[in-house]
């Protein structure tokens, strides 16, 4: 949001633009890895329910190294990976100019990132969430502060922006594997070499994290196409939804905490093989989160067009942001189901009907909805966004009860 907010009251959209682009990428080549995180959490949630400790080791052992190989190949294929992800989001020439700057800076902060996915995906499996919080305040308020510095005062404009985010992230991770060294130790034993090393001690692993990764690609492509077929309805719709698409992150993260909880604990629950404390933290979870999203959608109602004015002072950009904010104030109400569930489904690692509820989402319903409503323009792709969010509710709500409930059996 403060990289938003900082290129947003810059003297050009295309900045802001820029950095829409490149969040898109970002999105991309890290969050579609985001496996890391969702995988780790189930994994490392049934062994600590199951009381194996060398379980929980190996789970954030083997996240590392698969972290670590996918940042060194993301590292050594960055050049075709920038021009494909450019071209593919069809940015007008400033903006692109502006976006192959800011991707090729943070592109280096790969290793930290998704080192992070791996350590903040395990603690939270471990019933730890205040870890978590620590490295991503950390990485957060050391991003903002740099912005602030590398923008405002020494006007390096979208490289500032980049940069920020390659500290912050080195930052953020260094002090979660000081916490996790500080827990392993607690825990005591010893790295088991061959469970790294060997390729078959990963097929639980893999097993699990290649549907998740299938299923992230899937939701990844959906965001990416928002912002590409923004990015063709000109810069101001691409700047608006990129300033959209921040409130839309605002509700996930704050729908994931929630979310988060109900994976460690549906996953304690089947690791332990306890029905009814499965059926508990569904529960407690549902309430949670549907009162959360009455929140977000009341404050996006009043307090939307404020943040608006907040982040960007191009009257241009304003007006056109105003025009589609409507659609986050809905957002809320449909989305939370399906972050729910997604908690829930984590956590007792239902990966593969994740992956087929994403994939009839995205190819049967978001795709489709988005062609016959392209005569809506940018409402239209606001619209098939939400009947994408909708069919990923009611495909988990149908799956519930026939794969979750007696997996803690």
């Amino acid at each position: 949001m403060v990289d938003t907010g900082v290129t947003g009251h810059l003297e050009d959209a295309a900045y802001l633009g820029a950095v829409a682009i490149g969040g898109a990428v970002f999105g991309l080549l890290y969050t579609g890895v985001n496996f890391l995180r969702m995988g780790t959490t189930g994994i490392a949630a049934q062994a600590y329910g199951a009381r194996d400790d060398a379980g929980v080791r190996n789970s954030l052992g083997q996240a590392l190294v698969v972290a670590l190989l996918v940042a060194a190949t993301l590292l050594l294929m960055q050049v075709p990976l920038i021009s494909v992800g450019i071209s593919l989001l069809g940015a007008e020439s400033d903006v692109a100019v502006y976006a192959r700057e800011y991707i090729g800076i943070r592109i280096w902060s790969a290793p930290a990132t998704l080192a992070s996915y791996a350590l903040i995906g395990w603690f939270i499996g471990l019933q730890n969430a205040r870890i978590p919080l620590l490295i991503v305040l950390t990485t957060n308020f050391t991003n903002i502060a740099l912005d602030l510095l590398f923008v405002v005062v020494l006007g390096m404009k979208v490289k500032g922006v980049a940069a920020a985010s390659v500290i912050a992230e080195f930052t953020g991770v260094a002090l979660g594997l000081m916490f996790a060294a500080r827990e392993l130790q607690k825990r005591g034993g010893e790295w088991d070499t061959a469970k790294l090393t060997t390729l078959r001690d990963y097929t639980a692993f893999f097993a699990i994290n290649a549907h998740l990764f299938v299923r992230t690609i899937a939701l990844v492509f959906t965001l990416a196409f928002i912002t590409a077929q923004g990015a063709r309805l000109g810069t101001l719709v691409l700047a608006a939804n990129a300033i959209l698409m921040n409130l839309q992150n605002l509700l996930s993260f704050g729908l994931d905490g929630i979310a988060h909880a109900a994976e460690a604990l549906t996953g304690k629950a089947v690791g332990a093989r306890n029905r009814d404390a499965l059926r508990r933290a569904v529960s407690l979870t549902l309430r949670w989160s549907a009162g959360v999203a009455v929140i977000f959608s009341l404050c996006y109602a009043v307090a939307g067009p404020w943040f608006v004015r907040l982040v960007t002072d191009l009257p241009a950009v304003r007006a056109t942001t105003l025009t589609y904010l409507p659609w986050m104030v809905v957002s809320p109400i449909v989305s939370v189901w399906s972050f729910l569930y997604d908690g829930v489904f984590v956590g007792a690692t239902k990966a593969r009907e994740m992956r087929d509820i994403m994939l009839v989402s995205t190819i049967g319903v978001f795709l489709p909805a988005w062609y016959l409503l392209q005569g809506l323009g940018n409402h239209g792709l606001w619209l098939a966004f939400m009947l994408f969010m909708l069919s990923r509710a009611v495909g988990m709500h149908f799956y519930y009860k026939r794969r979750v409930v007696s997996a803690a059996t």
